[in-house]
């Protein structure tokens, strides 16, 4: 199986290029399973139901999230209805939506289980999340009949608290992947169970930002100490790049037996998988 997790994507920009590179991409790694996170998707500031829609007519088929789940309040009354948008799974007992789906790949033939967590190193105070992803592998596990898959997207900011949930899980899940930093790591690999690690899959937005955010007024708050407007997502489309992580799995364990960075438009050095064709 072939899956493809996406990084945080950032305003009209990071939309623009997600929908212009995953068609593409679908095709030429042979994609089974497409996850993005799109917690800034609308305007650098949560996701909307209509965003999520168009998404999914792209090629995604899961969305999850992070702290900015509620900037948009409408997706309040909505995510309920939406298996496929997640919001943290250890936010406090009766928050609306889930925070884990266990999704069929478009053929049908097969089954991912997503799990969405949010750490709490330099983030707001949530239940444990490692606590939250165990209660989880306690009821669905790997294998057939089972999960044939099972990607976990740990969003936070310290590496060293993702690094832990990588080794917490390591030999449980295909993949254990961070967002939230906005910046690709270069440390896609492995792990010694053949779980999938990458510390944060980076940002499908403009890079000639700060974290995909105009870079003016980002620069004067930091500089000048002073009120500035709002900050608003950097909209070049020329250094627009969509940042993630392929994984490839074993069939009969669900597991992982290769893990590749993927980087492709604007202007980061760009990274894209080699693949033979997949059998069938």
């Amino acid at each position: 199986m072939r899956l493809l997790f996406l990084g945080d994507v950032v305003g009209r920009s990071g939309r623009d290029g997600v929908l212009r590179h995953l068609p593409d991409l679908r095709k030429a790694l042979s994609l089974d399973f497409v996850i993005v996170n799109g917690e800034n998707a609308a305007g650098g500031f949560g996701i909307t139901e209509k965003i999520a829609q168009e998404f999914f007519v792209a090629g995604v088929d899961c969305l999850t999230t992070g702290n900015h789940v509620w900037d948009q309040k409408e997706l309040v009354g909505q995510i309920d209805r939406l298996p496929n948008v997640l919001r943290p799974l250890n936010y406090p007992e009766g928050t609306p939506g889930r925070g884990a789906s266990l999704l069929p790949t478009r053929d049908g033939r097969r089954k991912v289980l997503v799990v969405n967590v949010m750490a709490r190193l330099f983030m707001d105070a949530l239940d444990d999340p490692f606590a939250a992803v165990e209660k989880v592998l306690r009821t669905y596990r790997l294998g057939p009949n089972a999960a044939d898959a099972i990607v976990i997207d740990v969003h936070g900011e310290a590496s060293s608290e993702k690094m832990a949930m990588g080794h917490f899980c390591d030999g449980r899940v295909t993949l254990v992947v961070g967002t939230h930093t906005h910046t690709p790591t270069a440390d896609t690999q492995i792990l010694n169970g053949r779980t999938a690690y990458q510390t944060d899959a980076g940002m499908c937005g403009d890079y000639d930002s700060v974290i995909g955010m105009k870079k003016e007024a980002a620069v004067l708050r930091l500089t000048r100490k002073l009120p500035t407007d709002r900050l608003t997502p950097a909209e070049n489309d020329a250094t627009v790049s969509v940042c993630g992580v392929f994984v490839e799995t074993d069939d009969r364990t669900g597991l992982a037996v290769r893990a590749e960075a993927v980087r492709v438009g604007g202007r980061l050095s760009q990274a894209m998988p080699k693949l033979a064709p997949k059998l069938a």
